[in-house]
């Protein structure tokens, strides 16, 4: 039997055999990505109602700066998550601030919108 050679090509060196004018070129280099990173898993502090810890019974609407802290900047009101106040109290609030806003003491857009319009 006759010694058989036979070259393995890869497709790179077949790419660049079909192709002289690719080889001439450089190749652009792909970013290597950043390896990936763990999270630490911090335990965040349950936020303490505000109103229950005054013990305050009944929320005033008439007291816009007590309301103000929980209305957004475009005068949304905020969520249970974001300001920490309890289901009761949550409630109690969002009477609070609708009725403050029908006797204007606050109002129910943000200022740019009432300017500008939407």
């Amino acid at each position: 039997m006759a010694e058989e050679t036979t070259q393995q090509t890869t497709p790179e060196q077949a790419a660049e055999q079909a192709t002289p004018a690719a080889s001439a070129s450089t190749p652009t280099p792909q970013p290597a990505r950043p390896a990936p990173t763990m999270r630490r898993q911090t335990r965040r502090r349950a936020k303490v109602c505000q109103f229950c810890i005054e013990k305050v019974d009944y929320i005033d609407y008439k007291k816009p700066e007590l309301l103000l802290p929980y209305i957004s900047p475009y005068g949304k009101i905020l969520s249970r998550r974001r300001t920490g106040v309890c289901a009761k109290h949550q409630r109690r609030l969002a009477k609070a601030i609708k009725r403050a806003r029908f006797l204007a003491l606050l109002p129910y857009t943000a200022e740019h919108i009432r300017r500008y319009g939407s």
